[in-house]
């Protein structure tokens, strides 16, 4: 069995003695614990829940509550004489520690009340500082005192370090390291039971941990290939726009060309439409006499031509008769007489052929 102790820095580091029967300090330990606690409880209630202290080389002077609370209840927060003198019996206390003068500045109302409040927020962790210091020093004088009583204890049983086998002293270290791992107070086999019980909690915790953070690595990783894929894609596609600006940049310079040619003409368009409503309004231009009325009437004169063309005809073969009915008899018998003319003639032309022939 070992003893293990606590040294003052309030880690969890392990001091070995040698090993030995029959000694427990359970007790001692338990009164120590029980002490350290209450002087934690006393040492917040006189900080009030300030912040960590910081120690300072020297203590600083006294400030003065009463003359503080006088001239915050007067109301005068700038060249108050009481705490012009604290800023000042505090900053001499301050560079004479540091072996240097007072610079010499201006003492206004913002200095003033700014250093002040600097000089009571110093001498506020001066005490803390002090209180925690003192506390150090009475934990480590019974830390000193117990040490020294378990010494004379070894030393009264035999088990000094300087007699025991090498190997006893190395195993009692590796015990001891062993223990400060675990962050154990001692080295009995329940405590290292508890703490080994513990510390296989802690690795199936970090296991289940690691299992999730795996997953959600290989989610990232799927969701990472999924996203360079589409940032290919995306690239891909830029290249294959960036490659049509030329040819479109060409073509909408081709087409504002023309869209500027088509408004000039838009504009000439719009200026002959009003001059020709301008002129068809003044001749007396109607519906009636519109382009469309007008092709459906030519079409309807094409159709009367051709119907009236047959009559036309026959009426024109009729035109060179006689319009009176003696001169009609006149024409007849002339005809007659012009036919019965080209007979003879016929009957005169057969029989001089019929001679000749003979």
């Amino acid at each position: 069995m070992c003893i293990l102790t606590r040294i003052p820095d309030r880690r969890s580091t392990v001091s070995v003695a040698p090993p030995f029967s029959g000694l427990k300090i359970r007790k001692d330990h338990i009164e120590r614990k029980n002490l350290e606690t209450k002087k934690d409880r006393r040492m917040s209630e006189n900080l009030g829940g300030s912040g960590p202290p910081s120690p300072s080389p020297s203590p600083s002077p006294s400030l003065s509550v009463s003359s503080s609370e006088h001239s915050r209840s007067s109301g005068n927060t700038g060249f108050d004489a009481n705490r012009i003198a604290e800023v000042k019996a505090w900053l001499v206390s301050q560079f004479d520690v540091a072996g240097k003068d007072v610079p010499d500045f201006e003492y206004t109302s913002q200095s003033i009340a700014h250093l002040h409040s600097v000089a009571t927020l110093s001498q506020a962790k001066t005490q803390a500082a002090t209180i925690v210091a003192n506390d150090f020093r009475q934990k480590a004088a019974e830390y000193r005192s117990q040490a020294a009583r378990i010494r004379e204890i070894l030393e009264h049983v035999g088990l000094v370090q300087e007699s025991l086998p090498p190997n006893v002293v190395s195993s009692s270290q590796v015990l001891a390291n062993v223990a400060n791992l675990l962050n154990i107070r001692d080295t009995e086999l329940s405590s290292f039971l508890v703490a080994m019980a513990d510390l296989s909690l802690r690795k199936t915790a970090v296991e289940e941990k690691r299992a999730k953070v795996q997953q959600e690595s290989n989610e990232l990783l799927d969701c990472t290939r999924k996203a360079i894929a589409r940032l290919t894609y995306l690239k891909r596609t830029l290249s294959h726009l960036e490659d049509d600006i030329p040819p479109c940049e060409a073509q909408m310079e081709h087409w504002k060309t023309n869209l500027s040619i088509m408004e000039s003409k838009e504009r000439q368009y719009l200026q002959q439409y009003s001059n020709y409503k301008a002129l068809l309004n003044r001749v007396g231009y109607s519906h009636e006499i519109s382009h469309g009325v007008l092709v459906e009437m030519s079409e309807h004169r094409k159709d009367l031509e051709k119907e009236t063309k047959p009559i036309l005809d026959t009426l024109r073969s009729y035109q060179d008769l006689p319009p009176d009915k003696a001169l009609a008899a006149l024409a007849i018998e002339d005809k007659k007489r012009q036919y019965a003319a080209a007979e003879k003639y016929l009957e005169d032309v057969l029989q001089s052929v019929l001679a000749s022939s003979e």
